[in-house]
């Protein structure tokens, strides 16, 4: 009898350690998006103020027409000083070299677009074109807005 129970707790003890080994790791989750992914909805509202207020200058593929309106790709401007280009929206721009080049056509104020609509537009030309930069957020736009008025 005491046998019985030496083999019964044997096998006991090794059925234990089999149904551990079959328990399947407990996957982990996955990161998520990384930090630098944009919203689409941001940046389908920023396509469509892009498209209605500043393809006609700057051209479908974001890249202007030499000597006239700048390209938005990959320039300083762009993926600069936010401030600097939310001010060039809400002030235009006239007779300003961009990265060396000249560029003569002058861009109107946009200053009738609103807050959001500012920064969609700012942040889908910051990720668009072959560009990666952070968002613009509506607080940056008011803020530089405010600055303008004193």
């Amino acid at each position: 009898m005491k046998r019985f129970f030496v083999l019964l707790a044997a096998v006991t003890l090794l059925h234990g350690a089999a149904v551990a080994q079959q328990k399947k790791p407990v996957a982990k989750k996955p990161a998520g998006k990384p930090a630098t992914a944009m919203p689409a909805a941001r940046l389908a509202a920023g396509k469509t103020v892009y498209t209605q207020n500043c393809l006609t200058c700057h051209m479908a593929d974001g890249g202007g027409v030499e000597g006239m309106n700048p390209p938005l790709s990959k320039t300083t401007w762009v993926l600069g000083d936010k401030t600097r280009l939310v001010g060039v929206v809400l002030n235009g721009l006239q007779d300003q070299d961009i990265d060396g080049e000249p560029y003569r056509n002058v861009m109107p104020a946009q200053n009738q677009l609103t807050d959001q609509q500012i920064a969609d537009v700012l942040t889908y030309v910051r990720n668009s074109f072959g560009n990666k930069a952070s968002a613009v957020t509506p607080a940056e736009v008011k803020a530089a807005r405010a600055a303008n008025k004193k």
